[in-house]
């Protein structure tokens, strides 16, 4: 999140993500824990891949300190993620837990607080900085972040899953013995031209017998 973008957006604190910290206070060193359940955003994850899905539960433990800066939030979230096993195709299902912690600063921070840098690493650094806004602050960013990273990025049913057969797409997993005869490509040319040279013998060996059961006839008449 950009620290412009941050101070233009009005955060609606009705939404389930953003949190109020006017009770918290500013006197560095105090604490408050915070416990909520809500119901997950969409597209909370790795797209197409394993996510949470949306309006599924989604527990978030808090603990918010005063510091000078601003508010460090350190948390825990917990949920129910499904996708697709990446070797069979069957459906996945994870628990997920991801924690994380993020420093939500004051606007109005005393510059003195902040750590001294050259010109060129403040202006990173404002790039990566989260305010606060009227006391409040939005926890979906964050924990986007964190729940990608706490997924897995090739999700499998179990670790020893066998996958899919190449030639047919059975599941080896319901039949571990499954397979193809291999035909050598380099013998299936060969294996087409006995096939054809039979074929003609048969038509030629025909022929003849025909013929001569011709010339038998003929001699009888």
């Amino acid at each position: 999140m950009k620290a412009g973008t941050a101070l233009n957006t009005r955060l609606d604190h009705r939404n389930p993500l953003v949190f109020d910290t006017h009770e918290l206070g500013r006197r560095p060193g105090a604490m408050q824990k915070l416990f909520r359940e809500i119901a997950a955003p969409a597209d909370l994850g790795l797209a197409g891949v394993i996510g949470v899905p949306e309006g599924a539960p989604l527990k978030l433990k808090l603990r918010l300190e005063a510091v000078m800066e601003g508010v460090l939030v350190t948390g825990t979230a917990r949920a129910s993620a499904v996708g697709e096993c990446v070797r069979c195709l069957e459906s996945v299902e994870r628990e997920l837990k991801a924690d994380f912690q993020e420093m939500f600063s004051y606007p109005d921070a005393d510059d003195r607080t902040r750590s001294k840098a050259e010109p060129a690493d403040d202006a990173e650094d404002d790039e990566d900085t989260l305010f606060l806004e009227d006391g409040l602050f939005d926890l979906e960013p964050v924990l986007r972040d964190v729940v990608v990273l706490a997924l897995p990025l090739q999700p499998v049913c179990r670790e020893d899953c066998l996958g899919l057969c190449p030639d047919c797409g059975l599941s080896l997993n319901d039949d571990p013995d499954h397979h193809h005869d291999a035909v050598d490509i380099r013998w299936a040319a060969l294996q087409g031209l006995v096939t054809d040279q039979g074929v003609e013998k048969d038509n030629m060996s025909g022929t003849a017998s025909d013929g001569v059961q011709g010339a038998a006839e003929k001699q009888e008449k």
